[in-house]
């Protein structure tokens, strides 16, 4: 880094999954953090410190840069679509919460604020690995948002060095939310089912890899957007096979004929009885991955975990710790598992 020694970064969201990750990388790397977060911190570390808040609290927030000389911010704070969620109150949070957020760095003169979006700008298989220039078309709220907060951000890219990562699926021991379900199927040898012949590709990132990104775009001079995956990324039915066996699971994959299973997962997200949503049933069958060409050029970023890697990964976190896991409640959307709803169904007859 050519920051000085010690930089102070300030992370929102790091009582989340992947915000917890990055904190104490960055705790390990030697920085010092102040988390910003809704939710309260569950860790303890030297080096850090916790702030329980929200970002639309303009008030709080400028306490928060008056109290602090920050190097740089990493916003990875948002709110899913995922369970009741009001969709007025998300919809200002990652909007709102990020001009505020960006309005704060420009106050206090705060250079560095690095973003993290989203893959669900697309909907669509694009039949090529996708690049920052093509436009995005995002079909569900949570998306739209983050397509409207990198729009809102582009006003401060004249005052600000704005780093934007957009990240898909994000994979490390401890994440579950919806894969908690995979899991739990996993874990009882149940079938697990694929949507068609489960040869689409569909890629995800390594935490600890975005992670790396997110360190060497505080580095970075000037307002740029980067893509970010893993590589040589393979079927998710050779995926799923992979992590079945890694994980001595009595497991099979099966295929769920495309078009009923897809009509089915519409009527039930419909019916609000599945945790899935419009993305996910978008999506569920087809190719979507990320040209990582300009983030490996520019950033000198590059992936180091496969996709089977990582969810072996994410899996045997689960297998250790099942029974406390479906005990938590007060954790965020992709630290406890989701809510498995109608597809509770599809396990008793797997």
């Amino acid at each position: 880094m050519k920051l000085k020694k010690m930089p102070h970064i300030l992370v929102t969201g790091g009582s989340g999954f992947f915000g917890g990750v990055l904190k104490r990388r960055l705790l390990a790397e030697g920085f010092t953090c102040v988390n910003f977060d809704l939710l309260c911190d569950a860790d303890k570390l030297p080096g850090l410190q916790s702030i329980q808040g929200d970002l639309r609290d303009t008030a709080l927030l400028a306490k928060v840069f008056r109290e602090h000389r920050f190097d740089g911010v990493i916003h990875c704070a948002a709110m899913l679509a995922h369970g009741k969620i009001d969709p007025d109150q998300l919809w200002t949070s990652n909007i709102d919460g990020t001009v505020n957020l960006a309005q704060a760095c420009r106050t206090a003169g705060v250079k560095k604020l690095v973003f993290i979006s989203t893959n669900c700008l697309w909907a669509s298989n694009l039949g090529h690995p996708v690049n920052e220039s093509e436009p995005p078309n995002p079909i569900e709220i949570y998306g739209k948002s983050k397509l409207a907060a990198e729009q809102a951000l582009a006003k401060y890219s004249n005052d600000l060095d704005i780093v934007t990562l957009r990240p898909p699926t994000i994979i490390d021991s401890g994440r579950l939310g919806l894969l908690a379900i995979l899991f739990e199927f996993m874990n009882d040898g149940n079938t697990i089912w694929v949507v068609g012949k489960g040869d689409n590709r569909y890629q995800f990132i390594y935490a600890q890899d975005l992670a790396t990104a997110c360190i060497l775009a505080l580095d970075y001079k000037g307002s740029e957007t980067f893509h970010v995956g893993s590589d040589h990324v393979k079927s998710l039915r050779e995926v799923y096979e992979a992590v079945i066996q890694n994980a001595g699971s009595r497991s099979r994959v099966r295929s769920l004929p495309k078009w009923p299973a897809l009509t089915a997962m519409k009527l039930a997200h419909k019916l609000k009885v599945s945790p899935l949503g419009p993305y996910h049933y978008q999506m569920i069958a087809e190719d979507f991955l990320f040209d990582t060409t300009k983030a490996q050029t520019l950033l000198g970023w590059k992936p180091t975990l496969t996709n089977e890697e990582m969810l072996t990964r994410a899996y045997e976190y689960y297998a250790e710790r099942r029974d406390e896991i479906h005990a938590r409640t007060d954790a965020s959307a992709h630290s406890k598992p989701a809510s498995m709803g109608a597809i509770r169904l599809l396990k008793w007859l797997s």
